[in-house]
């Protein structure tokens, strides 16, 4: 079984197999994941988000959807622990806010995200980390405004906030130790 955090070298020298799980665990962009599995080895932690900005600001829609499906919607954490059982360890943290929400904004959150689903075809991404249940809920319907080509991008840029935190869990660093 796989560790859940590393050093950078520890990182280079993963199996094929361990590595391409470690990096499933930071986005679950398959083509991401093998483009940075084929990166190593990294010279530094800073070149190793580096590469991770460039391959994802290469990566096209069929990749950005890939990687929101690896989400739970906001709200539902119980689909955290059934369907993205392996990411739960590095997303532990990213939706807590929501555990400790009232019904009222629980419930608002999930029928805003069903509308959001259905008006663009993927669920509402958000980078969570240090949003309370209510600032997500204003996101979202400030966000459900946007028509489907800004969203795309809206989303594909808190995916890469949400994969660099991701990064930062598997190499065991924070943010002021790029």
């Amino acid at each position: 079984m796989s560790k859940l955090t590393y050093t950078l070298t520890e990182l280079n020298a993963l199996s094929i197999d361990d590595a391409r799980f470690a990096f499933m665990n930071c986005c679950t962009a398959a083509r991401w994941a093998e483009t940075m599995l084929n990166s190593r080895p990294f010279t530094s932690i800073q070149h190793c988000h580096s590469r991770a900005a460039e391959v994802w600001n290469n990566m096209e829609e069929v990749d950005f959807l890939e990687a929101f499906d690896g989400h739970p919607k906001i709200g539902d954490v119980s689909s955290l622990r059934q369907k993205y059982a392996h990411t739960k360890a590095l997303a532990t943290g990213e939706q807590s806010s929501v555990n400790s929400a009232d019904e009222t904004t629980i419930q608002a959150l999930a029928a805003g995200n069903a509308q959001y689903e259905a008006q663009n075809g993927f669920i509402f991404i958000v980078c969570a980390t240090g949003k309370s249940a209510k600032e997500m809920l204003e996101l979202l319907k400030i966000r459900l405004r946007n028509d489907r080509e800004t969203e795309l991008a809206l989303a594909a840029a808190q995916q890469a906030l949400i994969t660099e935190i991701r990064l930062n869990k598997l190499l065991n660093t924070s943010d002021t130790d790029n």
